[in-house]
């Protein structure tokens, strides 16, 4: 890029910080360096147009964990660290609502459900024969049983006439929400380069050289916040997994409401403007879907198709409006990955299909980490 005496000046001259990623994490990593340091010059790079991966592809759930979720993570978790997996979920959707207000991001506590399909019998009665254990295990983040059994009320077809519910589980604006993060970041004097992809680093001791498609120019300090996206610029252990979604036209007299799970949280679905919001499915074909190609297949849509027709509105006429993709960043493990590269040089990725729920807080613990 030709940089004029004033685009240089502006935009790329002693940058204090430089952040990767203008999403959740990237955004809450800006905004907590910039309270710790309300002089410091803050640039945030983002690839896309608007933040992409998932921050603005994401279903809207602030959730916690089915029951099956939190059952199948206790085979390879601990019992502890599985409920700190919950409490930083937890609270990190108390730290987004507390940061942007409930109506910025329209925040609406329905409940979420489980719901079993008739051939899932076995696993219903495992997560029933465990609800009690569940419960007491997360006692000390909710202060009160946090999943309870409630019957059908949506009139679903093809699943057990019970649902197992987690009554604090939220549903949000993704829109409204990012909108309200990058709203803020600008108020807070926080420059944001869309359309400006990092190719590569190179941390000198004393200031990091940052390698954009279009030009070079030195941070004193840069952290990493893209998720999916990871392995192409660092080497941990983060692989993408695309989710593909799906939503209805509007639909007269919807009388679904919440957020609804099915499979081990593989599918997952709820109301939005009379519409109904469905994503999931990359469980169909793991391989496939561990990419950083967005887009959708043939045998996921089709399955989500099958799932709105014969089970979710089996009886209520619907049309697809249209589908998207995001990318989450995922691992063998559930913890995300917080730490220092080098000496200045950091990242918060790898949120497991969380960023919602624990993206606020991982931003402000990796601002912590170098700042």
């Amino acid at each position: 890029m030709n940089l004029s005496y004033w685009e240089r000046t502006s935009w790329f001259s002693n940058i204090d910080f430089t952040v990767i990623g203008s999403g959740i994490v990237g955004l809450n990593c800006a905004l907590e360096v910039k309270k710790k340091h309300p002089k410091a010059r803050i640039l945030v790079l983002e690839k896309g147009m608007l933040p992409q991966g998932a921050s603005t592809k994401n279903a809207g759930f602030a959730c916690f964990g089915s029951i099956s979720e939190i059952l199948s993570d206790l085979k390879t978790h601990s019992e502890q660290e599985v409920i700190n997996l919950v409490q930083e979920r937890y609270d990190g959707i108390h730290a987004l609502r507390n940061l942007l207000g409930d109506t910025a991001i329209g925040y609406e506590n329905n409940g979420g459900h489980e719901l079993f399909l008739n051939k899932d019998l076995e696993l219903y009665e495992h997560c029933l024969k465990e609800l009690k254990s569940v419960n007491e295990l997360l006692h000390s983040v909710f202060k009160r049983d946090t999943f309870k059994i409630t019957p059908d009320s949506f009139n679903f077809n093809g699943i057990n006439n019970n649902y197992i519910s987690q009554i604090f589980e939220g549903q949000i604006d993704t829109g409204k929400m990012m909108h309200a993060l990058v709203h803020l970041a600008q108020l807070k004097g926080i420059t944001i380069l869309n359309n400006t992809q990092v190719e590569a680093f190179q941390d000198s001791g004393t200031t990091v050289t940052v390698k954009t498609t279009e030009l070079e120019f030195t941070t004193k300090k840069l952290l990493i916040a893209t998720n999916g996206f990871a392995a192409q610029l660092i080497t941990e252990n983060v692989k993408p997994a695309r989710a593909q979604v799906l939503i209805t036209k509007p639909i007269k007299d919807l009388h679904i409401e919440g957020t609804f799970h099915l499979e081990e949280g593989y599918y997952y679905f709820r109301n939005i403007d009379n519409r109904i919001l469905l994503g999931g499915g990359r469980n169909l074909d793991f391989k496939t879907e561990e990419t950083t190609e967005f887009g959708t297949t043939a045998l996921v849509d089709n399955k989500l198709k099958e799932l709105l027709k014969t089970v979710i509105l089996p009886r209520q006429p619907f049309e697809i409006d249209y589908s998207w993709s995001g990318i989450m960043g995922v691992g063998q493990q559930k913890k995300p990955i917080l730490k220092l590269l080098s000496e200045n040089v950091a990242c918060g990725v790898r949120l497991g299909g969380m960023g919602i729920a624990i993206g606020s807080t991982i931003g402000k613990k990796l601002a912590q980490l170098i700042s």
